[in-house]
């Protein structure tokens, strides 16, 4: 279970690592469905992301536009962990494997 003080780091990390969760995210095989169905999506969000012949980055680019809300992060959190992304859970709860040092410009 993620409580709320988490929810806001998990959004705030999804915003910071957006670039490179393009890269890792996979949005096929069951993620959309799975948004689909955590009402993350509407149907024709869904169908739009899905009937576009586009690069598996620019659909996953296309998700992460529509997580506007703690909670919507929360349930794509959900949906990861239904499809068997644990690795992507991994990377964002732990920022990328960055910590708030790391953002510190020492000039």
């Amino acid at each position: 279970m993620i409580f709320p003080d988490e929810i806001l780091l998990i959004s705030d990390s999804i915003v910071k690592l957006r670039s490179r969760l393009s890269d890792i995210v996979e949005p096929d095989f069951g993620l959309l469905d799975q948004l689909l169905s955590l009402g993350v999506l509407a149907r024709r969000q869904y169908d739009d992301i899905r009937s576009e012949r586009r690069a598996a980055y620019r659909r996953t680019d296309a998700v992460l536009d529509l997580l506007t809300s703690e909670e919507q992060c929360n349930q794509f959190i959900t949906a990861l962990q239904r499809t068997d992304q644990q690795h992507v859970i991994n990377y964002i709860k732990q920022n990328g494997g960055q910590t708030d040092s790391d953002f510190i410009d020492e000039t």
